[in-house]
């Protein structure tokens, strides 16, 4: 979880709070940006590819490896600090709601967003279409696996480091 935080902190990602083995944060809070979709995302992307190389150096000694899943969906939120002796800062709303079922339904290894969080980050990303998923209360949600940054965006092979003219570009937002 350390390296969880030093990921999203340079990307101007909130930490809420771990819930046992999960990690929830957010983007565009307590600051709003608009840019939070696509920081959200390249963070996920990180936090998958620390883990991957984590785990193949626990393997490396045969011990068990953490694997995870990551999910993402753009929307309001209500936040604020709740408790009268235990402050906490906290998130409500269906987009908390929608982004644990991101989480829930993805796949291990794998950043899976909503159709939301698509439309925001899909000339950036190369993301693969899931279709259309059943989640709780037989709602039906848009899906995808975002892949890598593309290319032409990416100072890397694996697409999570944003090069100096992707990062033009979000300074744009």
């Amino acid at each position: 979880f350390q390296k969880f935080d030093e990921i999203i902190e340079g990307h101007f990602i909130e930490k809420i709070k771990t819930i046992g083995d999960a990690y929830m944060c957010a983007g565009g809070l307590p600051l709003t940006n608009k840019s939070n979709p696509i920081d959200i995302t390249i963070a996920g992307l990180k936090i998958q590819k620390f883990i991957k190389e984590y785990g193949d150096q626990k393997r490396a000694n045969n011990q068990d490896a953490w694997q995870l899943r990551v999910g993402i969906h753009t929307g309001e939120v209500i936040a604020g600090v709740i408790g009268k002796k235990k402050f906490a800062y906290d998130i409500w709303g269906d987009a908390v709601n929608r982004a644990a079922r991101m989480e829930q339904l993805g796949q291990i290894g794998r950043v899976n967003v909503s159709g939301v969080t698509y439309e925001y980050i899909k000339d950036f990303f190369d993301c693969t279409y899931r279709g259309k998923i059943e989640v709780k209360n037989s709602d039906e949600l848009d899906m995808y696996f975002v892949n890598r940054l593309k290319p032409e965006y990416s100072d890397d092979t694996e697409g999570t480091e944003p090069n100096a003219e992707f990062l033009k570009i979000l300074a744009k937002y």
